[in-house]
């Protein structure tokens, strides 16, 4: 499933890859996917208003797409090993560009999400094979600057997607958005197609199609039971049964999975504490960073009058800060280690974040884009630390199935944590012909204030973080 050290050092010592542009591709496949999912997050309210949908059903958008790249990261191991590096990658963009295609000519809500997850099987393929990708090209010494250039440039989607979509959204139609990141799919695979070369090696490892099945089931029923709770109620059939038939497949799926020679998903990598650690306080972070960014454009256009635009323009200056700190942190993570870096940042997130528990229709653009902009600062200052620290304490065999492990929990974290909030949200609206629109407001600040708790619980966790080394095998 994973590559083995022969192959790393295979590939270090093969003089005829030339990295820069295979770099340059690999990056550029990211970003139109990140963008692409960036891009929905200031024209949710337009979409709602179009196709006649609430807030409840329109959070779907975003969250398919990270529930379908949660499921599609530990395929991508198996792909790897069964498929070349570039008719992968060739394959990943082709479904990609024809997701976005769906989801531009979509008459239909329905349609749209069959255009987001198509997309998302794409997209899916696209980070972690980039990843794999880096760790065989780039020598142990030169990974952190490598992976650090890669949060530089990948933080430049989502520090643009909203505002580029607020001011799309409010000049065209939202289909627009999609249209815009085709052209960027469709030139990077003519690109690829002749420029990419084959950098891993095909091991052929073996596809246990029923935990594909049980994983599918396990994710998508408690996904699809804390999203519905906002509509149905959580002591309703929906929500239960959904909920129980995901906690028993994923209960199913991981004693397969530790019975299995070539498991899908590794989940003996829990065996080390630190990465254990680490991936929970990732998932923390997440969870508080992508619900944030899902509830305050509904927030700011629904409930305050803000513009799309304006609200997209709101989140940019944290996006930027994100990007500029990802790099700078790991740098200090190199000297200081993961421990302070990360009580620091969640301190900053929790804070943060508390401040956002007290808004009103009053509250100045100003005053959500400092504290948005300093959350993000916080986050940016545990993310990367963190997840090199558990990645850190693995043996070298273990290390691809560590970093299969840290993406599927961190994206499956969002998307339950969006839908936990914005569940949240929905459930604590006070009647409106009482208290007006403060009376709405009041469930965004208590969604702000489960957000501050799951933050502030990081806090404590982080003081158990530690320096390690590779374990012994």
């Amino acid at each position: 499933m994973g590559i083995s050290q022969a192959q790393t050092t295979q590939a270090h010592t093969t003089p005829e890859i030339k990295i820069a542009p295979l770099v340059a591709v690999l990056i550029s496949g990211a970003f139109a996917a990140i963008l692409n999912q960036t891009l929905l997050a200031t024209a949710l309210p337009h979409i709602m208003a179009d196709l006649s949908i609430t807030a409840n059903t329109a959070q779907w958008l975003t969250t398919i797409f990270m529930l379908v790249n949660g499921v599609m990261i530990p395929i991508t191991a198996f792909l790897i090993g069964r498929f070349t590096t570039r008719s992968l990658f060739l394959t990943a963009m082709a479904l990609f560009a024809t997701g976005t295609l769906i989801c531009a000519v979509a008459p239909n809500f329905s349609l749209l999400m069959v255009g987001r997850i198509v997309q998302a099987s794409g997209a899916g393929i696209i980070m972690p094979l980039m990843q794999t990708v880096f760790f065989v090209i780039f020598p142990v010494e030169k990974r952190g600057s490598a992976m650090g250039l890669f949060g530089l440039v990948i933080a430049f989607a989502p520090a643009i997607g909203p505002t580029l979509s607020g001011w799309l959204v409010d000049q065209y139609p939202w289909r627009v958005l999609f249209y815009i990141v085709l052209p960027i799919a469709i030139i990077d695979f003519i690109v690829a197609y002749f420029i990419l070369k084959n950098v891993t090696e095909r091991t052929f490892p073996k596809l246990d199609i029923l935990s594909i099945i049980l994983s599918t089931f396990g994710f998508g029923g408690l996904l699809y039971g804390f999203s519905t709770a906002g509509t149905h109620g959580w002591g309703s059939a929906e929500v239960i049964i959904p909920i129980l038939i995901g906690v028993a497949s994923l209960f199913i799926f991981i004693m397969r999975q530790l019975k299995l020679e070539q498991p899908i998903l590794e989940f003996r990598v829990f065996k080390y504490g630190i990465f254990t650690l680490s991936t929970a306080l990732g998932m923390m972070v997440f969870i508080a960073m992508i619900g944030g960014a899902t509830i305050l454009p509904i927030y700011m256009q629904n409930m305050h009058h803000f513009t799309a635009f304006e609200s997209g323009l709101m989140l940019l200056p944290g996006a930027l800060i994100m990007g500029i700190m990802s790099p700078i942190s790991g740098k200090i993570f190199d000297k200081v280690g993961a421990k302070w870096l990360a009580i620091t940042g969640l301190t900053i997130v929790t804070i943060s974040t508390f401040f956002f528990t007290n808004l009103s229709s009053d509250t100045s653009f100003t005053f959500m884009a400092i504290v948005n902009a300093i959350r993000m600062f916080g986050v940016a200052l545990v993310m990367m630390p963190t997840t090199t620290a558990g990645i850190n304490q693995l043996p070298s065999r273990l290390i691809p199935h560590g970093t299969a492990m840290n993406n599927t929990m961190r994206q499956v974290s969002g998307s339950i944590g969006t839908a936990l909030l914005v569940t949240v949200m929905t459930n604590n609206v006070r009647d409106p012909q009482t208290y007006g629109m403060e009376g709405i407001i009041h469930g965004v600040n208590v969604s702000f204030i489960v957000a501050g708790v799951v933050s502030g619980i990081g806090i404590i966790l982080a003081f158990f973080l530690r320096k390690t080394s590779p374990a012994e095998e």
